[in-house]
């Protein structure tokens, strides 16, 4: 937003915004008698395990296709390998590219309506009765369609409610239902197959079919079980809904109080070198992680156990290498939060990754391709929340934030068109080219990283320097310069510029 808007619209659209934030942080309510342990427990409660739980069925619902691989999906189906690859790229496309815009009508509209509108459909997304693979693609395209929102949705819905210190283990908490899924997704693949030819139906049809009406059911009571937003929670007193906001907007999320849509804070968002970057970081994990999520029973089957056990037993052997994930990323995500240093975790995070995939590069042995397996998990799955709760604090705005995460996140997200087709049946048992791929990828992360952090550190040095002090009318500032804007006071400079504010600092 240039200097003349900024000016011009400071008594008209932003008004609303002023008012609004006036009514809910009210300071003639008194807060004192609240207990902020028992507060913040009481909201964890109530927007943690419900939303883990959806990301679980997400999870389970969009990897089941590689479990049903395992058995004889593609054989039932007339399937070559080219055509499972497309039917895995495609579901990326509608995916990603929808992930923005869901962002802001999640804002615009109710998180309680809008996550569990999206989780029923894609419940119906019917996997199970396909006949052939047109039939397969069409499905996997309906389900990356209506599971766009979810992920960047429950990533964008837990920054507003949290302080940029409780972000991260909050996000891993949430996340970890992504290594819950890929360990029971394993057993009940194992189980589910045991009904082969119940009802006529084989045993990889009855995984999609469970697991697609469990998602169904989970949905109808998503309706009353998800939270909205802290200006309008119901499970919340009207003392707690202040001291929430008041406790949020203390740690500079200004906006937390709510915020009338405007066109500028989406230009913001595509302003912002962040944005792009931040892209470029997400690409460095999310392509690794579609990899290891759709590839891992096969990798597994084929570096040497396959012959000796069967698929069966690879997909439970898939089972402790996600138990482990799920530990990493919650011990990960606690540790950033006690910290702060995010980018430090995050260079030795992809670094250990860089090792466990050259390992899986140079490996000619099954026991040792499985260890880095252990080493790979380590590194990918808890990059991932540490990443967004990075970016995600470092972006000021309500709207804003949610279209920086939303490009961000499906920028990654597009990345797994490309690493679905990696791991080419040609190219087993050692799948030298799709590990030197995610090799790629992880490079790219830790570059992204590395520039992310040196930017931020630029900008805050600019800041402590006074060269982004803005103009506050009736505040004499010999640092304040016009180019960084002039405002009818401090309060209207944080609401206009969020992050950009010269108040504001980034966070490493």
């Amino acid at each position: 937003m240039d200097d003349g808007q900024s000016t011009a619209q400071g008594s008209t659209a932003d008004d609303s915004i002023l008012t609004h934030s006036a009514a809910v942080y009210r300071s003639e309510i008194d807060v004192s008698i609240v207990d902020e342990k028992k507060l913040m427990w009481k909201v964890d409660l109530h927007v943690i395990p419900w939303l883990t739980i959806l990301y679980l069925f997400s999870f389970l619902d969009r990897g089941s296709i590689g479990n049903a691989k395992l058995y004889n999906m593609d054989a039932d189906l007339g399937l070559s390998d080219k055509q499972y690859l497309i039917c895995l790229s495609m579901f990326f496309f509608p995916y990603a590219l929808f992930e923005p815009a869901s962002n802001v009508l999640m804002r615009r509209l109710k998180p309680s309506v809008w996550l569990s509108s999206m989780m029923f459909l894609w419940g119906i997304t019917l996997h199970g009765i396909v006949k052939n693979y047109h039939g397969l693609l069409a499905l996997r395209l309906l389900l990356g369609l209506t599971e766009a929102g979810l992920y960047p949705g429950v990533v964008y819905y837990i920054s507003s409610w949290y302080k940029r210190s409780e972000t991260g283990f909050r996000v891993a908490v949430f996340f970890s239902s992504a290594t819950v899924a890929g360990a029971f997704s394993g057993l009940l693949a194992a189980g589910i197959a045991k009904m082969d030819r119940v009802g006529g139906r084989p045993g990889w049809a009855w995984i999609f079919i469970l697991e697609g009406l469990a998602t169904v059911l989970l949905s109808i009571a998503s309706f009353w079980m998800v939270q909205d937003f802290p200006d309008n929670a119901k499970f919340l007193t009207e003392i707690e809904r202040v001291y929430v906001i008041r406790r949020l907007q203390a740690d500079s999320k200004y906006s937390a109080s709510g915020e009338a849509f405007k066109r500028s804070y989406i230009w913001q968002s595509l302003k912002d070198w962040k944005t792009y970057v931040a892209m470029g970081l997400y690409m460095g994990f999310d392509g690794p992680l579609y990899a290891f999520s759709l590839f891992l029973p096969t990798i597994i089957n084929q570096v040497g156990f396959s012959s000796r056990f069967g698929a069966t037993r690879a997909n439970l052997l898939s089972v402790p290498v996600y138990v482990w994930g799920c530990i990493m990323t919650c011990i990960i995500g606690y540790i950033g939060d006690r910290t702060g240093r995010r980018f430090h975790i995050n260079v030795i995070l992809f670094s250990v990754g860089l090792v466990a995939y050259i390992i899986l590069l140079t490996s000619k042995a099954a026991a040792l391709s499985y260890f880095a397996v252990y080493l790979a998990i380590s590194a990918i799955y808890p990059i991932i929340p540490n990443s967004v709760a990075w970016v995600a604090n470092n972006v000021e705005g309500t709207y804003k934030r949610s279209v920086t995460l939303g490009m961000a996140i499906g920028f990654g997200n597009i990345n797994g068109a490309v690493t679905a087709n990696i791991y080419r049946a040609e190219d087993r048992p050692w799948f030298r080219l799709g590990h030197g791929i995610v090799l790629m990828y992880i490079g790219i992360g830790l570059l992204s990283t590395i520039i992310f952090a040196a930017f931020l550190a630029r900008e805050n040095r600019l800041r402590d320097r006074r060269e982004r002090d803005e103009v506050i009318d009736g505040v004499v500032n010999k640092y304040s310069h016009v180019r960084n804007g002039r405002y009818a006071s401090v309060e209207d400079a944080r609401l206009h510029k969020g992050d950009e504010w010269s108040g504001f600092r980034y966070t490493m």
